[in-house]
Order: C-alpha cells, then sequence, then structure tokens
C-alpha cells in the first residue's frame, strides 16, 4: 500500500507527484528475474550504449557506419553519429566496431511445436523448453504463434516469459487451429460448421488469445463467422487457406495470409466452392508464369483490401544443395530425431527438382508483391519435414528474403517493423529509434557484406535486457524433440 501526505503549497504538491512518478516508473523497469533466467543474462543496467557500430534501424533505408546507441531503462534514450552522441558518464559502454545492430526481430509465423511423425500421420509436440529460448536466442523479441496445439501451455508461457520465469520472446498467442475435417493430424482442433468457429474465437479469445488462424479445409462460412467475431474484439485472423481462395478471404476481410503464394488456391482452373485439392492447387502454381497478369492482379487485389501476405520460406526450402537444418542447428535436435530427418532430407535428394523451381518462383512472388506495396511480414513455422528449428530459422527467413532479391536492410524491415505495423505495435518497437524500447540484437559481423554474418547473434537485448545469444543456443543442444 501507498500513503500519499498531501502538502500545501503548488511546487511542493508537484515535486512529492514527480518524485513517486519516478518510483513508480523505476518500478516498471526493475524486471525479476529467476536464477535460471539470470544465468543467461549478460548485460543488465540501468544505463546502456553500444558505440561505433553499423545500424541497420530497420526502417529499409541504408546501413550507417559509425553510429551510436543509448537507452535506459528499458527505453532507448538516443541514436546517432558516434562523434556526435554524448554517452552518459554512468553507462555501461559496449564497443560496436565491427558489429552490426539491428531491431529485435518481430517474427509472425511461429510455433512452440515440432514435427514428431506418429506411424504414418502426420504430428507435431510442444516443446516448451527448447523453442521459445531458441526464438530469442535467434534474435526474436516479438513472436505471433501462428497456430496452437497446446493454448494453455502457450498462454501460461506467455505469462512466465513476462514475470521473468523462462527465456522467451513477448509472444502473440493464437487460438488452436479453426479447421473443418480434412487431414488426418491428431493435434488439429476441428469445428463443425460456422456456429462452432464462431463459438471457438469467442472461447478462447476469453482466455487470452489475441489472434485466430483459419485452416485448409474451413469454408467461407466458416470464416465469415471467424472474422465478424474476432472483429467485434479488435483482435485479427490469418490463415493457411486451400478451400477458400486468396481472393476470396481477401474479399471476407481477412487480415492476413500464411505461406505467400503457395497456399493459394487462385489459379486451379478445376476448383469448386470450399473444396479443396492440394495436387491441382500446386500444378496450377508449378505451370503459372512467374510474371503472370493474373498473380499481379492478385496481388493488388490483396493490397486494396489490406490484406498482408507472410514468408515463410524456411518450410518450404529444398533438399537438394541446401542445409538439413535451414539457417544450422542440427546439434540442437535430439539424436533420434536427427535421425530420422536426416534420412528424409537424404532421400528427397536430386527429387525435388520442380519444388526447388517452384521455391523460386514464390519469392519472386514476394518481391514483387512488396514492391507493389504490399504489407509483407515473416515467419519461419517450424514444421514440414522436422529440418525447420527456431530461433536457426529466424536468420535463415532473413538470409533467403536477401537471396530472392531484397537488400539486408528490406529483409531486416520485412522481419522487424512490418511485423510491428501489423501487430499495431510500430510506435513501441520495430525500429530503432528514442522512445522506443530496447529490443535490439547485436550481431559480430557486417551483414550488410555478408548476410550469413546475421548468424553470428552474440546479444538479443529485450527490454534493455542483453541477454547471451550464443549461451543460450549452448543450453539447447540435443533437447529439440524432447521438450
Amino acid at each position: 500500500m501507498v500513503v500519499i501526505f498531501i502538502i500545501c503549497g503548488y511546487e511542493k504538491s508537484c515535486l512529492i507527484l514527480t518524485v513517486i512518478l519516478s518510483a513508480v516508473t523505476l518500478k516498471s523497469f526493475s524486471q525479476k528475474y529467476t536464477p535460471q533466467v539470470s544465468a543467461y543474462i549478460k548485460i543488465n543496467a540501468p544505463t546502456i550504449a553500444i558505440t561505433d557500430v553499423k545500424l541497420i534501424d530497420g526502417t529499409g533505408k541504408p546501413a550507417k557506419e559509425h553510429q551510436t546507441v543509448v537507452f535506459s531503462n528499458g527505453k532507448i534514450v538516443s541514436v546517432g553519429d558516434t562523434k556526435k552522441i554524448k554517452v552518459p558518464t554512468d553507462a555501461q559502454v559496449i564497443e560496436g566496431t565491427g558489429k552490426t545492430l539491428t531491431p529485435g526481430l518481430v517474427m509472425l509465423h511461429e510455433h512452440l511445436y515440432y514435427t514428431l511423425p506418429v506411424d504414418n500421420f502426420f504430428n507435431i509436440s510442444e516443446m516448451p523448453y527448447s523453442f521459445p529460448r531458441l526464438y530469442l536466442a535467434g534474435g526474436a523479441t516479438t513472436v505471433r504463434t501462428a497456430g496452437s496445439i497446446e493454448p494453455q501451455t502457450d498462454l501460461a508461457l506467455k505469462r512466465m516469459i513476462t514475470e521473468g520465469k523462462v527465456i522467451g520472446p513477448d509472444m502473440d498467442v493464437t487460438a488452436p487451429y479453426i479447421e473443418e475435417q480434412g487431414y488426418e493430424i491428431p493435434a488439429l482442433n476441428v469445428i463443425k460448421g460456422p456456429e462452432d468457429a464462431a463459438a471457438t474465437v469467442n472461447f478462447w479469445a476469453d482466455r487470452g488469445c489475441t489472434s485466430f488462424k483459419m485452416y485448409v479445409h474451413a469454408t467461407q462460412a466458416d470464416m465469415v463467422a471467424v472474422v465478424r467475431e474476432a472483429h467485434k474484439r479488435h483482435l485479427k485472423v490469418t490463415g493457411h487457406i486451400g478451400a477458400v481462395t486468396y481472393h476470396e478471404a481477401a474479399q471476407i476481410g481477412i487480415d492476413n495470409l500464411e505461406h505467400g503464394f503457395l497456399a493459394s488456391s487462385d489459379f486451379d482452373s478445376l476448383k469448386t466452392e470450399n473444396e479443396v485439392d492440394d495436387s491441382h492447387e500446386r500444378q496450377s502454381l508449378i505451370k503459372l508464369d512467374v510474371n503472370s497478369p493474373k498473380m499481379k492482379a492478385l496481388m493488388q487485389f490483396m493490397i486494396d483490401k489490406h490484406t498482408t501476405l507472410t514468408s515463410t520460406l524456411t518450410v518450404f526450402e529444398p533438399s537438394t544443395g541446401h542445409e538439413m537444418v535451414p539457417g544450422g542447428g542440427e546439434d540442437a535436435i535430439t539424436p533420434l530425431v536427427k535421425e530420422m530427418v536426416q534420412k528424409r532430407w537424404q532421400v528427397a535428394q536430386n527429387k525435388d527438382q520442380a519444388g526447388a523451381a517452384l521455391f523460386k518462383k514464390e519469392q519472386s512472388w514476394e518481391k514483387q508483391f512488396y514492391d507493389m506495396g504490399g504489407l509483407l511480414v515473416a515467419g519461419t513455422d517450424p514444421t514440414g519435414a522436422g529440418r525447420v528449428v527456431s530461433g536457426y530459422s529466424n536468420h535463415r527467413e532473413i538470409e533467403l528474403l536477401v537471396e530472392g532479391g531484397f537488400t539486408p536492410e528490406q529483409a531486416i524491415k520485412i522481419c522487424t517493423l512490418n511485423g510491428a505495423v501489423y501487430l499495431e505495435r510500430e510506435k513501441e518497437i520495430g525500429t530503432i529509434a528514442p522512445g522506443k524500447r530496447a529490443d535490439l540484437v547485436l550481431t559480430d559481423g557486417d551483414i550488410t557484406t555478408d548476410i550469413k554474418n546475421i548468424r553470428k547473434t552474440e546479444l538479443v537485448f529485450k527490454n534493455g535486457v542483453g541477454f547471451d545469444s550464443q549461451k543460450i543456443f549452448e543450453s539447447v543442444k540435443g533437447r529439440v524433440g524432447i521438450n
């Protein structure tokens, strides 16, 4: 309880109010951490300055050399040329020469689960220990879980991370998938019609979920119900769809579509309403010209309807001539699971030429959408054949965007500011600017000259507290596939 004694006189009252407000502000930034979390914190001081660093600020503008960033109590205070910024005498100074500073990543297609097949059925299992850690270690300070299999676990982890009990990013938790009966996936939530879909939205919104995801076999009527109920609460809806086309979804008012254009059934000439044929859908995209006017028309319609597109290149990356685990990280996987992943990867060698060609098209289509003015965000989707491991995949998504034609600065913007804009948090996170949260990633190397340097994450600052990235990565080796 706080007792305030009122002293007569305007100036004295103001002084007391200032002291009280300062105390409240200080308390709000003195985050407490358990010993288990504190063991991975390398920098935690009231005021910190990173000096003489190469800065990519998240706006998409060219990187700047010899910059200094000062932050205090979790907020950025000043940003500018090293020769012009005055570093406070009490600041803990980090020498940034030869390093790159970017905003904390805001990744919008993430999961806290990993692929673990059951017999011949696709199956996924929650990874509550390894995945939150890996996301933060890979530079993601904010993530959206784009579909949940254990929403109660995701919501609990969100709270525990906020309370300093678990290592991980801030989380926008998506409710269980909203899907009609279709695929035989044991962990998938299945609804029966629009009323059930609407009830699902309200049930999980009441429990703290802040976004919703339509899945492949959900119908137009299901989507109308979900969008209606979510938008009543000012919450957003995304989708990995198929029975509903992208054009239909944008017309209904869906906020976001996942997997670039690789889940689009718009170009399947044999498609019937509310039905999906994965094979026809894929063949229609393989046959579609990379510069198709029909694709450009769809892009423009989505832009006009303010429909955001999520790039998830890591989960579609070809096997032939590519790493088994995109971004590295094979050692993170427990040996038995790693053996299964390796066998699937080896079997796919030199058998995925069509997929590789389509992957190149997708990279081009994402660039076209961005250049036309569409809001392109990014995520990594650690599912598929088990090759995608969180954290490492953060790095690889950025590399793949650059390989697809984006500049490093544009790729960082897609993975920072654009994600913040979608979440309507751009005034707080997403760029490096005075007044914003000190969510920052310090990388050992220049990522503008070699994007592969993005893998050399050194420190990840979340709300001004610096976590040792490599130490976290080390702590998770051999854990993915267990928990």
